[in-house]
């Protein structure tokens, strides 16, 4: 299997509008195993987005370095496909259109025409190649945009709160949607969530990140088998941890009490 990412003593920083230096990321550390589900949860703003954006090789990092399969990453590569927060589907284009654009962007399109209409019936497209983006719900166009990612076939898949906009009955159904494609394809998946229960539901390892400047304040293994019951005790108690861990990351607190 491949697609392991290694990130060793990662920063960024960036430059504020008043001149001063903003960290971003503080010496970041961490592996993800080759065929790993992980997601990356933190306070909003800590640097999540930041750190999935540079092992995409959309920003680089300023220190430090990550690599994907031992090769250390400098810039975006096929290897790597992203699915963003919004589908940021092409309105002017068909579905199809859309989710073949990349392939066609590299000259390979018709030798990979058939992937096309596979990862449409897969995402559960199919009959809707036609359509454009107006005309389909929130949940579709995100699918869409997930097959758009897939069709590469990528070695690791780096998902940006994709399911954050939907309403929670499909993002559910989504959820269950991802896990199919990860085990199916068995490639790495790096997802940012706000949401701990989906943290939980989806992955092998949840990695919980700092305020900003980010660090990774501890990595949670999620030792439940699948599938897996929201509503059982182990899940709860997962739950319950990260919560608690998430509370009180990066701080050292003392606790009240008021008598």
């Amino acid at each position: 299997m491949v697609g392991e990412i290694k990130i060793e003593n990662a920063s960024k920083y960036f430059n504020n509008p008043d001149g001063s230096i903003l960290t971003a990321l503080n010496d970041v550390n961490l592996t993800v195993r080759s065929g790993s589900f992980i997601s990356l949860i933190g306070p909003s703003g800590c640097g999540k987005t930041t750190l999935l954006r540079a092992i995409a090789g959309l920003n680089l990092v300023d220190e430090g370095t990550i690599y994907i399969d031992q090769e250390p990453i400098t810039k975006p590569g096929h290897d790597r496909g992203f699915a963003f927060q919004q589908a940021n589907l092409y309105p002017w284009l068909s579905i199809e259109k859309n989710i073949s654009f990349g392939l066609k962007a590299r000259r390979i399109y018709q030798s990979k025409k058939e992937d096309v209409a596979k990862y449409i019936e897969m995402v559960g497209l199919k009959g809707f190649e036609n359509a454009y983006p107006h005309q389909l719900s929130g949940g579709m166009n995100q699918r869409a945009s997930l097959a758009r990612a897939l069709v590469g076939h990528p070695k690791v898949l780096l998902l940006d709160e994709p399911l954050g906009a939907l309403d929670a009955f499909t993002r559910m159904n989504m959820q269950d949607e991802i896990l199919r494609i990860w085990k199916e394809h068995e490639m790495t998946m790096i997802m940012v969530t706000h949401d701990v229960d989906e943290a939980v539901y989806l992955s092998d390892q949840v990695v919980i990140m700092t305020p900003r400047p980010a660090k990774i304040e501890q990595v949670i293994d999620i030792e439940l088998g699948r599938p897996r019951a929201r509503g059982s005790n182990d899940f709860l108690k997962y739950r319950t941890k990260i919560l608690e861990i998430l509370n009180f990351a990066g701080e050292n607190k003392e606790p009240e009490y008021y008598l």
